[in-house]
């Protein structure tokens, strides 16, 4: 998988902020995500939903709507429409990019866009919406306190997801105007919609809505136990599931294994994601998706555990496994291991004026030990733990063999 940040003009020239993630090889199909109102394409829902469906070979353009996120444009003076526009530019992009757009999928007031955008695309022949409401004008109801103030100045700052925005009078009349069930009934495109029933943002009611209004073929899945933002990890992947599930007859089957340059299987794959911050990697190990950063001391984005962290936690874990093992093989009742780690540079004891360059790394572990074991148990696994395979690397020392990558990983 690759993700590859791009950039295209909306209806009225301002230029949108977009990160296309694709597939190794080729694509089954193409995609556009709709984030959520107030968002960016850096949500948690947009990024996991996308990254995901281009594992299993749709490629996906997420990307900010106008005014927010990276790209151009005043939020202020955007609406609900503004939002339709921008996905049409986006489709017409993709597809000036030999990239044609046969899935939308809309997260929360973006799958109502997407129910209305989808209309106006030849292309699209599934549509996809999580969390959405049946009625633009939904959204009012999270600032429903400063419609007043909007609709007497013309314009008043509201407080969004803890985020300042300025929203219009023009705003109000755009989504109350927008007839989404309206949309869905004219839609006449295979429609899937995914809610949770206990949705604290967008009622489950809105789902039912937009079930009733649109015409077969349709399909509701229950999003049981999810939030509105899908931040559970767990959520995500199910989401992408059902989509792939579901839209593979619309969309075809996945092409033909490509040989010729059949990318390299590694048990662990480290890659720049492109997409959050100049230091953000993505980490597969054995198919398990996690991310590595740097602080944003030091210019990162602070999205996961810097590389020295991954190694402390490596020793944790090691230490942890080695010290289990070894109590299960006597069959002493240890009940849990905590390990508490600290990584630091120092000087070598036994270096003499020893400079900034001359400093060694020194982990330290804190090994708490629960269970109804003697004294003698536990210095005996405190011993142990100096056995751990993790251990003995950072001490004894390893070699680093680096080879130039011929084919794609």
């Amino acid at each position: 998988m690759q993700s590859d940040r791009v950039e295209f003009s909306n209806a009225s020239g301002e230029t949108l902020s977009g990160v296309i993630e694709s597939p190794d090889g080729e694509a089954r199909a193409w995609a556009v995500f709709a984030h959520c109102f107030t968002c960016s394409k850096k949500s948690l829902a947009a990024s996991r939903v996308a990254r995901g469906l281009a594992e299993q070979g749709i490629g996906v353009l997420r990307f900010d709507f106008t005014g927010l996120g990276d790209s151009d444009g005043d939020f202020s003076t955007s609406g609900f429409s503004s939002n339709v526009a921008d996905l049409v530019a986006a489709t017409a992009w993709m597809a000036g990019q030999d990239k044609p757009v046969s899935l939308m999928i809309g997260h929360s007031l973006g799958g109502a866009a997407t129910v209305v955008a989808a209309g106006q695309i030849d292309s699209v022949n599934a549509v996809v919406t999580i969390g959405a409401p049946s009625d633009a004008g939904h959204v009012v109801e999270q600032f429903r306190d400063s419609v007043p103030d909007i609709e007497a100045k013309g314009a008043a700052q509201v407080n969004l997801a803890g985020r300042p925005f300025t929203l219009s009078r023009e705003f109000l009349d755009d989504v109350r105007a927008a007839s989404v069930k309206d949309a869905a009934a004219a839609l006449r495109k295979p429609l899937l919609i995914l809610h949770a029933p206990g949705d604290d943002v967008v009622g489950i009611d809105n789902a039912t809505g937009l079930f009733l209004a649109a015409k077969h073929p349709k399909s509701f899945v229950s999003l049981d136990r999810a939030d509105h933002l899908l931040t559970g990890k767990g959520d995500a992947a199910f989401v992408v599931d059902v989509i792939t599930g579901w839209a593979g007859r619309y969309l075809g089957q996945a092409p033909e294994a490509v040989t010729a340059n059949a990318p390299q299987v590694y048990k662990t794959v480290v890659s720049e994601t492109l997409a959050n911050g100049p230091y953000q990697n993505e980490v597969l190990i054995g198919g398990r998706r996690f991310l590595a950063d740097e602080p944003a001391s030091v210019g990162g984005a602070d999205t996961g555990p810097d590389p020295y962290a991954w190694v402390t936690a490596g020793l944790g874990a090691c230490t942890s496994m080695t010290l289990r093992m070894y109590a299960t093989r006597k069959g002493w009742p240890l009940e849990r291991v905590t390990v508490g780690l600290e990584h630091a540079k120092k000087h070598a004891d036994d270096c003499v004026d020893c400079g900034p360059k001359d400093r060694i790394d020194v982990f330290t572990r804190y090994i708490q030990i629960d269970g109804d074991l003697d004294d003698d148990q536990r210095q005996r696994l405190l011993e142990i733990a100096d056995r751990c395979p993790v251990h003995r690397t950072l001490e004894h020392g390893a070699k680093v063999e680096t080879h130039l990558a011929t084919n794609p990983a």
